[in-house]
């Protein structure tokens, strides 16, 4: 910056040098002008100079090694500064806003969601055929009648919603769908028990229950019979229903009573070294004598810091309510995950209990689900086989 035509202003500078007297004599001969020179140490001294040379002085210091610090300003100039410094960062301020307020008129990304069988390219490139694309000004778009385009040229879209949020231009497809082919099953089959439950309600549409509420079943247990009838005439049918039982997931954990934890101590060494061709040239390198330790490593910049923190391992012995709890959050977890979603969980059953040097943690989830699942009536011939 220019500072040759501020001729009202000046400034108390603080001067460090290992020579304070040269650095004057320099600004002397360059015609700087100086006053009120105040030494206040060896290599320190006080001084008051124009800002209009300020320039000057700042190359001095440059050739000089002298590190300069402004301690006052005063004149009108600091005003006129600082006043034209506030009129370039409102004017930037004001074309940054009128720069994004124009973009903002525009659409800058085209986004595109289908279903299974359009894909985004087919529709990306039926909107370029109306000359929609990255660039074009949200004025020139009508959402509405864009829909009703894509809507008439592509007979596999059911329907269309398109709206600009912003710079983008979001079109969601929904697709035309073939309606599901049904098949009927007839085949006779029983209900059995696809794991051990206790029965607590039982839906039959076809088929006839076997079992009861309250009754306890195994895995495989018949629980409808595929027939129906009278006691004299009976048919086979194809079972249906849900048979709703309480079932048990179990997991268990042990923990140990006593454990050892590692705490730092608070005595730490440090390393600094650099890399130059694979070797380490250190510039600090405090030996560690710790036995055992965490190591630290910083090699963010070009120098390489390795910290050394001393830490001990002490015993201490883990309070049991917080065992349990925190076991039993990670055996629901995992129960949980390995379940079916549609297994509603009623109830929650926790045993802890203490042997020689451990906890052990069991848990038990009850839930409640369909249990039935079909299963093929054998004939007599499967039978004999």
């Amino acid at each position: 910056m220019n500072f040759s035509k501020y001729k009202r202003s000046t400034m108390l500078l603080e001067i460090q040098c290992l020579s304070p007297e040269r650095f004057i004599n320099l600004l002397w001969k360059n015609n700087i002008y100086v006053k009120d020179i105040k030494r206040m140490n060896l290599t320190t001294a006080t001084m008051v100079v124009n800002l209009k040379d300020y320039s000057k002085i700042a190359e001095i210091s440059k050739r000089t090694d002298t590190k300069i610090k402004i301690l006052r300003r005063r004149g009108i100039d600091f005003l006129l500064i600082r006043k034209n410094k506030v009129f370039a960062i409102s004017i930037g301020v004001i074309l940054f806003i009128s720069i994004t307020y124009y973009l903002s008129g525009f659409i800058w990304r085209v986004n595109i969601e289908t279903e299974k069988y359009l894909s985004p390219y087919e529709i990306r490139r039926l909107l370029l055929t109306y000359g929609i694309k990255e660039g074009k000004k949200k004025a020139g778009i009508d959402v509405h009648k864009l829909e009703k385009q894509i809507l008439k040229d592509n007979s596999n879209v059911m329907w269309v919603k398109a709206r600009i949020e912003g710079v983008n231009l979001n079109v969601s497809i929904f697709e035309n769908q073939s309606p599901p082919i049904i098949v009927n099953n007839e085949e006779p089959c029983d209900l059995v028990a696809q794991r051990d439950g206790e029965i607590s309600r039982i839906y039959t549409k076809a088929g006839t229950a076997v079992v009861k509420e309250g009754d306890i079943v195994k895995k495989g247990q018949l629980l409808v019979k595929g027939e129906q009838g009278t006691e004299n005439v009976n048919y086979q049918v194809h079972a249906e229903g849900k048979v709703i039982a309480k079932t048990f997931y179990e997991k268990y954990k042990e923990v140990p009573i006593k454990v050892k934890i590692r705490e730092r101590t608070g005595n730490k060494v440090e390393k600094v070294y650099i890399v130059i061709k694979g070797k380490k040239i250190y510039l600090k390198n405090n030996l560690n004598k710790f036995s055992k330790y965490d190591r630290i490593v910083d090699n963010k910049g070009p120098l390489v810091k390795e910290i050394f923190y001393e830490v001990k391992e002490k015993e201490v012995i883990n309070k049991k309510e917080e065992v349990v709890k925190k076991t039993v959050e990670e055996l629901a977890k995992d129960i949980i995950k390995n379940i079916d979603k549609s297994v509603k969980i009623i109830d929650k059953i926790v045993d802890a209990s203490s042997e020689e040097d451990r906890y052990v943690v069991r848990l038990l989830l009850v839930g409640e689900e369909n249990i039935a699942v079909p299963q093929k009536i054998e004939s007599d011939v499967d039978k004999e086989k």
